[in-house]
């Protein structure tokens, strides 16, 4: 099967050798005055972000200064790293750390393999109409707010009214309260997020999936693969570059929770397991007034996806050579 697939993936790379080269790297004036038109269109782009990503940036001081209602963001007095070290102190931190990592890390690893898997199944499905119905359902939970979501779990899930909890019932398990019990927030967290986001988060994949040149498949087919030889040498191998840059852009926000969701699902009997950074800093900050201290908190958060975003990349580049940078 190898030879025939081989050479089909080898003219691609033939043509591309016989491409014009590039023009040689302007500078950023020349390059503006060249391509204005680009330039012209990217500028709200670039705007929004400016404003609404990086003016904000400058209230990151107050993670350093001892806030003043009547000073302002600049006119407190400095306070260096006290509200950091006192954070470290806390008997929150781990507690926190490992709540956000457990959440985080689980819903990467499912929330990242499931699209995959996703996109690889409808792309299989013969016929426009039944891909597009397939497509059209796994897209729709996409567009149901967080706090409809959230309704439907405590409806579903209500320990004595719920129609899960009614169906475990039937089978003898009476009592179960999945929101309130510690080991099920974290299943119950990630798999209605994943079956809310998959379909969605897939779409990536499929396209992808639709530019891989038919004659791979030809070629396959001519040396007998079958199905699932196909998604193994064919698919898998042309949607490798859009997996690891979705995997570098995710783990640049790894600690990002969703606050919202967590935030609507928490209660007194899963807070052990429920509470974390974005959650906590919410209440230090906004229901307790501590704003410098809960800067320092998100700023320590946002450090740490910086540094998990630049690993990854690194890793990524060393690996793959498939690199944001």
């Amino acid at each position: 099967m190898t030879e025939s697939l081989v050479a089909a993936r080898k003219k691609p790379a033939a043509v591309a050798q016989r491409r014009p080269r590039r023009d040689p790297r302007l500078g950023l004036g020349r390059h503006v005055s060249r391509y204005w038109q680009l330039w012209l269109m990217v500028l709200p782009a670039v705007g929004f972000v400016g404003l609404f990503m990086y003016v904000p940036m400058y209230g990151i001081q107050l993670a350093f200064r001892e806030f003043d209602f009547t000073a302002g963001l600049t006119g407190g007095e400095w306070a260096g790293l006290k509200y950091f070290r006192q954070f470290f102190d806390s008997p929150m931190f781990w507690p926190l750390l490992q709540n956000t990592f457990v959440i985080s890390i689980t819903t990467l690893v499912v929330g990242f393999v499931a699209p995959i898997l996703l996109a690889l199944m409808i792309n299989q499905i013969a016929g426009g109409r039944r891909k597009k119905l397939m497509q059209t359902a796994t897209y729709l939970p996409h567009f149901i707010s967080i706090v409809v979501i959230v309704g439907m779990l405590q409806a579903f899930l209500n320990p004595s009214t719920g129609l899960l909890t009614q169906v475990l019932a039937f089978f003898g398990l009476d009592g179960v309260n999945l929101l309130g019990d510690t080991s099920a927030f974290v299943p119950v967290y990630v798999i209605s997020d994943v079956w809310q986001h998959c379909g969605w988060n897939s779409i990536i994949y499929l396209a992808a999936l639709s530019r891989v040149d038919p004659q791979l498949y030809e070629a396959a087919k001519v040396d007998g693969a079958n199905r699932l030889q196909l998604i193994r040498h064919v698919d898998v191998p042309s949607i490798v570059p859009t997996m690891v840059i979705l995997l570098i852009l995710t783990m640049g926000g790894v600690l990002n929770t969703g606050f919202e969701k967590v935030w609507l699902m928490q209660n007194t009997l899963n807070l052990p397991v429920s509470e974390v950074i974005a959650t906590y800093v919410y209440k230090i900050g906004i229901l307790s007034t501590q704003f410098s201290y809960a800067t320092a908190i998100g700023l320590f958060n946002t450090a740490i996806n910086f540094v998990f975003l630049i690993a990854a990349n690194a890793i990524a580049r060393r690996v793959s050579n498939w690199s944001l940078w």
